[in-house]
């Protein structure tokens, strides 16, 4: 068994995104204990981070020199990383370090990031932790590094995937969820099979009940077409593929729609999600187990409360299924912005990142939001 079985790994993506920033911050609002937790990074990029955060007038990250270099175990074989403990604050969070000798330029593509970022998703598949957290890496740096990946997601296929398993991109935004049937693929590509849809579908509602313990998922089909095909006029893939994998899904025991227009459909969900937080004019509260038995006005004035109404709210699906990226992506990103996740499933070990990509357009200016970072550690510690 591998000494991180426990733990949750957590990658800082490309060294000119925002992807350390938004850990750093994360980690420190979050307070983890420091022996469930393993960062993959670099010494030098996490203290060129923490000095940008510092300059804004947060002293957070700090180093304990007596250990700095110190080798924690033997590296292995093939992998020239070394152990060593960071410290955040009082708590030491375990460093595994992949070597970075270029400069750090926020905003920039380079073959040097994607090479970095690209070993980074690889060591987090092969240390055999609980769980993966993964900040935003850049398609183009790792093509440039010469690993032709549509994304992390395709790398954690590669290196995690088992005996025909199939990582699937599953967004999650408290009860609100969106399963994509395909994932980084051009809209003139994407080629639907009754078999591919039964087969996803089956996966998903295996996930539902090995890990959320929701026994009879209600899934909601998006249609392919507009209007769902309008019965063929628009275009037949509702007719000759998803309605016939949906009888299948029945016959196996699984609760889901017929294809259903995705612009009307999406409207309900919205608007499912957006009730929780009007529910008590704005004032709905997901609260801690100590709160549970306290008046409202003590709650009000007890600050041991988190504010996240929308996981309070019970969706009439627990799931919708889209053909393709934005037909997902764009509702669930529109209502609930940087809450969130991409989270893989389909693989032994779940996968987290927040919702958007590198933001090299506001690296290194300490202005990043951990908003997306903290919600993604926060789904592997549920699951």
């Amino acid at each position: 068994m591998s000494k991180y079985s426990d733990k949750i790994v957590i990658t800082t993506g490309d060294p000119n995104g925002i992807g350390a920033e938004i850990t750093i911050k994360a980690l420190a609002k979050l307070n983890l204990p420091p022996d469930k937790v393993v960062i993959i990074s670099n010494r030098k990029i996490l203290e060129y981070y923490s000095d940008v955060w510092m300059s804004g007038g947060m002293d957070v990250w700090q180093f304990n020199n007596s250990c700095v270099g110190e080798i924690q175990h033997e590296p292995q074989t093939g992998n020239s990383y070394t152990s060593i403990p960071l410290y955040l604050h009082t708590s030491a969070y375990e460093l595994l370090e992949i070597p970075y000798n270029a400069e750090i330029e926020p905003g920039k593509v380079t073959k040097e990031a994607g090479e970095f970022s690209f070993r980074s998703v690889k060591l987090a598949c092969e240390i055999g932790a609980k769980a993966i957290v993964t900040a935003p890496v850049a398609k183009n740096a790792m093509h440039l590094a010469g690993h032709n990946f549509n994304g992390q997601t395709e790398i954690l296929q590669k290196y995690l995937a088992h005996d025909n398993q199939l990582a699937e991109m599953l967004f999650v935004a408290g009860n609100f969820r969106v399963l994509l049937l395909t994932r980084h693929v051009p809209l003139k590509e994407i080629n639907l099979t009754k078999d591919m849809v039964v087969e996803k579908i089956s996966n998903l509602k295996e996930f539902f009940v090995s890990h959320l313990g929701i026994n009879d998922p209600k899934f909601a089909l998006c249609g392919f077409n507009p209007h769902s095909g309008e019965d063929g006029i628009l275009g037949r893939e509702e007719i000759e593929i998803l309605q016939p994998a949906v009888e299948e899904l029945r016959a196996k025991g699984i609760n889901i729609t017929s294809p259903l227009p995705a612009d009307t459909l999406f409207v309900g969900a919205a608007r499912e999600y957006m009730e929780g937080w009007r529910a008590g004019g704005l004032e709905v509260r997901l609260f801690n187990s100590s709160n549970i038995d306290k008046t409202s006005q003590e709650q009000q004035t007890d600050n041991s409360y988190t504010s996240m109404p929308p996981y309070l709210h019970t969706s009439k699906y627990d799931c919708y299924i889209a053909n393709y990226h934005d037909q997902g992506l764009i509702p669930i990103k529109i209502v609930a912005g940087d809450k969130t996740v991409n989270m893989t499933i389909g693989l032994d070990i779940i996968r987290t990142s927040p919702g958007h990509g590198t933001a090299f357009d506001i690296a290194g200016k300490n202005i990043a939001d951990e908003t997306g970072m903290i919600e993604a550690i926060k789904a592997v510690l549920k699951t």
